[in-house]
């Protein structure tokens, strides 16, 4: 149920940054800074759902999977801060090229850590 849980957090946040920084973008300051908010609450349950996928990797035998669950809370942490990061220099009207570029990275190596590498994946 965690996985499903943490798997449809972070869906529900990409929707929201892509409905935040297009608000943003089009001068709609108060529904992006809504749907900011909004977001924001959503980093809670994402963070809820990952330390609970996180606890049971430890009160099981998690000895060989050290280093890829420590990168993958890292990468986590990374693409909440590169979200965040976006959406305020949206909200400023600066650039958000290397906020893309690093949610991307962040995205892309949690995914392949979370569904590729670590045991628990989609099916529990």
């Amino acid at each position: 149920m965690t996985t499903h849980l943490h798997i449809t957090s972070w869906v529900l946040a990409l929707v929201l940054l892509g409905l935040s920084t297009w608000f943003y973008r089009f001068g709609k300051r108060k529904q992006g800074k809504i749907t900011h908010m909004v977001l924001r609450l959503d980093y809670l349950l994402i963070l809820y759902s990952g330390g609970s996928l996180l606890g049971g990797y430890f009160g099981g035998d998690a000895s060989g999977y050290m280093i890829e669950l420590i990168v993958k809370v890292i990468s986590g942490l990374w693409v909440i801060y590169a979200m965040e990061m976006i959406l305020i220099r949206s909200n400023k009207q600066h650039g958000t090229r290397s906020g893309w570029i690093q949610l991307w990275i962040a995205v892309i190596l949690a995914l392949v850590l979370g569904f590729g590498r670590l045991p628990f994946g989609i099916l529990p």
